[in-house]
């Protein structure tokens, strides 16, 4: 009786592990995350500006997702965090390395990745406005329609989209945006939280981090984790 119940017990356990109950879940992404950040590492960019060095963690838990895959899971009430951002953003070279310190210091298995631009820094899924000679607002680039619909999903934390003109005075555009980088918590279905992450003593996106500057990003992404 108890070899039965021993070879039961074995069992159990041999199907648990293989369905993954109660074991963290493979993130075969990561290891795309982490080379697709480093790839950029001291190279130069088409502005002539040389991209942040950045040292992604192996174990990110960074996982790729469509616009259509958050639509979905936003439409499904589902619980999640996810990155809207892209490897040559120097915003989010800035940020990447604490975000995923305090990911994995917080258990947050997955985030969910949009990437925004292609490798040739052009936009794949947002409106982008420019200033007319008359210094209006003026859609210069349709964003896709899953973006639309994004828009309206995420509004609730989203920020408003607004240009400065030659005189450094703010124009609306009209509506909202999604920033890079935009980290998002989304709670059964609805957006209830987000942080881009930087320090507001980082001026400039290519400025040399400071202690302090990483001790806010620190905070911030401590607090963004922590439910």
């Amino acid at each position: 009786m108890k070899k039965k119940i021993y070879l039961f017990l074995v069992m159990a356990l041999f199907l648990g592990l293989s369905s993954g109950c109660g074991v963290k879940t493979e993130n075969t992404d990561a290891m795309k995350f982490k080379e697709e950040y480093e790839s950029l590492n001291g190279t130069i960019n088409a502005s002539g500006n040389e991209h942040r060095t950045v040292s992604i963690d192996k174990e990110n838990p960074y996982v790729y997702a469509t616009p259509q895959e958050i639509l979905d899971k936003i439409e499904n009430k589902e619980t999640f965090y996810v990155y809207f951002g892209s490897s040559y953003c120097p915003w989010c070279r800035s940020v990447i390395e604490t975000s995923i310190k305090e990911a994995n210091k917080n258990d947050i298995d997955v985030i969910y990745y949009i990437d925004i631009w292609d490798g040739d820094h052009k936009e794949i899924l947002r409106d982008t406005y420019e200033l007319n000679d008359k210094g209006k607002a003026v859609l210069a680039q349709s964003g896709t329609e899953e973006y639309q619909k994004l828009l309206k999903a995420l509004d609730p934390v989203l920020k408003e989209y607004t240009l400065k003109n030659e005189k450094g005075k703010t124009v609306s555009v009209g509506e909202k945006r999604i920033f890079a980088p935009n980290f998002i918590y989304v709670e059964k279905g609805v957006a209830t939280r987000l942080e881009n992450g930087y320090s507001e003593k980082q001026t400039d996106s290519r400025m040399d981090l400071t202690d302090e500057m990483l001790a806010d990003e620190t905070t911030k992404f401590d607090e963004f984790f922590a439910n």
